[in-house]
């Protein structure tokens, strides 16, 4: 294993990245704060959501914004290097295991996604203004939680981009990633979907539930939410499917 080379690499996307602020600022944050401003602010200071919907409302943000984040960070430059930059054919060419080289990928993308879930808090809380109530309890849960969920987010790129034709990039996201926010437990927590016992339980194959309802119990365990320990497990579990996965995937496509 050549540490040098793996660490220019993360260095290179790293620079990238920096270079892509600001379009980066806009695809990871717009959405989220535009549904904190509606939901958190005007639903709610318009009488037709209970002021406590604010705090119910900010880990599933932090959630969908680390997610969408690591998701875009990872597949997309993987989709483009392997189908029109043909970029790819160079780093194969590194003194570098093929697998180390998709693994570079998912630390740069975990990195964009904890950068994503950390900015994106103080944002939320600013826009929601007085009245949200969290508090991180301990510490080193919230760190272990987070980066469970990056992981979960850049292992779910590696998975996607190495999977998806750059002519059903739209796919993607109209199949993918708008049904798992939407069924996420984002805007509500796990328990609101009680009177719909199914759905309840079909939702748990969402991994994305895992990452709301962790950030919700380690943010304002207050609200109703899943067994910490169960969610914990849950991450991990996905964590390491998806990066088995993605790295199969990458070996085939970078061999063939």
């Amino acid at each position: 294993m050549n540490w040098k080379t793996f660490f220019a690499m993360l260095a290179r996307d790293a620079h990238v990245a920096r270079r892509n602020a600001i379009q980066l600022l806009m695809q990871t944050f717009l959405q989220p704060l535009l549904f904190v401003f509606i939901f958190g602010k005007v639903m709610v200071g318009s009488g037709y959501m209970p002021q406590a919907y604010k705090s119910l409302l900010l880990p599933g943000i932090i959630a969908i914004s680390m997610v969408f984040t690591g998701v875009w960070a990872v597949a997309m430059p993987l989709i483009a290097e392997f189908q029109w930059t043909r970029e790819i054919e160079d780093r194969l060419l590194a003194p570098i295991d093929v697998q180390w080289l998709a693994v570079e990928k998912v630390i740069a993308g975990m990195l964009q996604a904890l950068v994503a879930g950390l900015v994106v808090l103080p944002l939320a809380w600013l826009v929601l203004g007085r009245g949200v109530q969290i508090s991180i309890g301990t510490p080193w849960t919230f760190a272990l939680m987070i980066l469970l969920v990056a992981g979960f987010s850049a292992c779910g790129g590696l998975a996607l981009g190495c999977s998806i034709d750059q002519q059903h990039i739209g796919l993607m996201f109209s199949m993918v990633m708008t049904p798992m926010i939407f069924f996420g437990c984002t805007y509500y927590p796990w328990s609101a979907l009680k009177p719909f016992p199914i759905l309840q339980k079909i939702v748990l194959i969402n991994p994305l539930v895992y990452a709301s309802e962790g950030l919700r119990a380690t943010l304002v365990p207050q609200f109703q939410h899943l067994s910490l320990t169960a969610v914990l497990i849950a991450l991990l579990f996905f964590d390491v499917l998806l990066l088995v996965v993605g790295l199969r995937r990458f070996e085939k496509k970078a061999v063939s």
